[in-house]
């Protein structure tokens, strides 16, 4: 039998689509546990008219992980902001510069705090088959590696591209991201976000959720000289626990266009009429035999015909 993963990819595919048009054909989609929850849970209010790029954030969140620590050294290093940076594995969160020409900015340029958003309605919870992603009652969204299988659905889901894979794990890769030192073993689990008490310049609030928008909205109207009139993360795909207010518009400084429709509704209604009635084990039996039909109608195809002796 000649089947490359390519091939047994494609064919899996075809099988599975006809397993979830069954699943849809047995009935409405069940409503998720983790569905729309409200805003009484914790968030991080933060002020990019603060942020100077000390990146002290970025330290502190290696250390609470337990990762290693950058230098005083590198982290006086500005070459880092030549190129945009993204979250790493090792790496939670990352601080990125962006040049704008605004009489309202020093210096001519915002430094972003990036991690993960903590969505109210988490895509990426909505999308894990195994429930790996989950949203807990302070807000953050936390990842549980012994229920992940690698899947990386909650990667391609993420709105704002934010969990980091192990790729160079091979034996036991993760999905990495900011838990907002939520997860055990965290030092700072239960309390204050180790970013949070390390910025100096109190860039960063860290409080209930509904009280943090207020504040941002109470900074915007009682300065309107200095912010814009948009708190980023308080509509954008149904809300987020981390909040952004900013001197100059969102999209300038590398912000994602989010549509304030959270964009798990879709997804869990395909996900749940597929997973209702035990289509699971269906599904998959029909998988199997669907590649086990295909693969020996090609050996029959391309098998030379032996001459009778």
């Amino acid at each position: 039998m000649n089947l490359n993963r390519r091939e047994f990819l494609r064919k899996a595919g075809v099988a599975t689509v006809g397993g979830t048009v069954v699943g849809l054909g047995n009935g409405k989609a069940v409503a998720a546990g983790h569905g729309p929850v409200s805003d009484d849970g914790m968030g991080i209010l933060v002020d990019l008219t603060k942020c100077n790029g000390c990146r002290q954030c970025e330290a502190a969140c290696r250390e609470a992980a337990g990762f290693t620590v950058p230098t005083k050294e590198e982290l006086l290093d500005e070459s880092v902001f030549d190129e945009r940076r993204r979250p790493e594995p090792r790496s939670y969160t990352t601080v990125n510069r962006f040049p704008v020409s605004s009489e309202k900015v020093e210096g001519g340029a915002v430094y972003v705090k990036s991690n993960c958003m903590h969505c109210l309605d988490p895509a990426c919870a909505s999308a894990c088959l195994v429930g790996a992603m989950r949203r807990q009652p302070n807000g953050a969204v936390t990842y549980d590696p012994w229920k992940c299988m690698g899947c990386r659905y909650c990667m391609v889901a993420c709105p704002f591209q934010m969990p980091a894979y192990e790729y160079e794990n091979v034996f036991a890769p993760q999905v990495r991201k900011c838990s907002m030192c939520s997860d055990e073993g965290n030092p700072n689990k239960g309390g204050t976000p180790a970013c949070v008490q390390a910025c100096a310049r109190q860039c960063l609030t860290y409080g209930k959720r509904s009280d943090l928008l207020a504040g941002a909205h109470r900074r915007i109207e009682e300065h309107p000289d200095i912010y814009v009139g948009h708190v980023y993360g308080e509509h954008e795909a149904g809300g987020t626990s981390w909040l952004y207010v900013s001197a100059v518009p969102f999209e300038e400084i590398g912000f994602a266009k989010v549509a304030p429709d959270a964009p798990p509704r879709l997804a869990e209604a395909i996900q749940h009429g597929v997973f209702k009635h035990f289509v699971p084990p269906i599904a998959w039996v029909g998988v199997l035999g669907m590649i086990m039909w295909l693969t020996k109608a090609e050996v029959r195809q391309g098998a030379p015909t032996q001459a009778r002796t």
